[in-house]
């Protein structure tokens, strides 16, 4: 029984050692309203038409 409670403690130590390496880690779920991020595509700036290749000479 003791060996439970030594593995437990252990594993525990490395989760928390382990998420604390990790850098920017949010664990408290999904967001809704203000305080969500939402990170959309970059949108391609529309280039200019190029003049076709006989008005070009």
């Amino acid at each position: 029984m003791w060996k439970i409670a030594v593995g437990f403690a252990v594993f525990a130590g490395l989760a928390l050692f382990i998420l604390s390496k990790g850098g920017d880690i949010d664990m408290s779920g999904e967001k809704h309203g203000v305080d969500a991020t939402h990170s959309e595509a970059p949108v391609k700036a529309a280039s200019a038409p190029e003049a076709p290749a006989s008005a070009q000479k």
